[in-house]
């Protein structure tokens, strides 16, 4: 990239996937601080919203830390934000996990619940199929695989793109400002690092 690199930062919430996404995020151009602390994640030009887990133990960590408001308030504002697997899911209503229903951020209609499919969880690598329109998808091929670690995910919406596991999900969002995967681009080699590459793009 050229020019000044984009300040990302990652939301410190106690989630484990935060060094392998400060790493991806670092070798494809961006100047990257992991931390909790609010104020760094409100002047951020990007913030990162990884996770990994439950959907109530990422909720519970995010809460903790004030999280939720500091999303809201960037998405208001018309600054980018990007959620990473369960990262993704918190951003919907509402998380069904086990029989515990959980409020999610709520910045993405509906709910997150286990897939139904004869082998769980998805774990591997898989090809998505992204709207035409798609800003983290431009420039990528059709067949193009990415690594998926879950149970549970969204049903998709209109615009978004769309992977199958027993069934259709939604495998990535695109809503102005915020932009969500549930496979891992850190984890998704040169396919991965060409979508992190792709909404560096958009950051202001």
């Amino acid at each position: 990239m050229s020019g000044p690199r984009p300040d990302v930062v990652v939301l410190d919430y106690g989630s484990g996937n935060l060094r392998s996404a400060e790493r991806a995020l670092a070798r494809v151009g961006a100047e990257v601080t992991v931390t909790a602390d609010l104020d760094a994640a409100r002047a951020a030009d990007g913030l990162v919203v990884p996770g990994v887990g439950a959907f109530a133990a990422c909720m519970a960590g995010v809460d903790a830390v004030g999280g939720g408001e500091v999303v809201r308030e960037r998405l208001a504002a018309g600054r980018p934000v990007l959620g990473i697997c369960v990262g993704m899911q918190i951003l919907y209503q509402l998380g069904d996990e086990h029989g515990v229903r959980t409020e999610g951020l709520g910045v993405l209609e509906g709910s997150v619940r286990r897939l139904t499919a004869p082998v769980l969880p998805h774990m591997g690598w898989n090809v998505v199929t992204p709207p035409p329109e798609s800003v983290l998808f431009e420039g990528i091929d059709a067949e193009t695989r990415f690594y998926f670690v879950h149970s549970y995910a969204a049903a998709a919406r209109a615009g978004d793109t769309v992977a199958e596991h027993g069934e259709a999900f939604a495998a990535a969002v695109e809503r102005g400002p915020l932009a969500a995967t549930q496979f891992h681009p850190e984890k998704s080699g040169d396919a991965g690092a060409h979508v992190l590459r792709n909404w560096l793009r958009i950051l202001s």
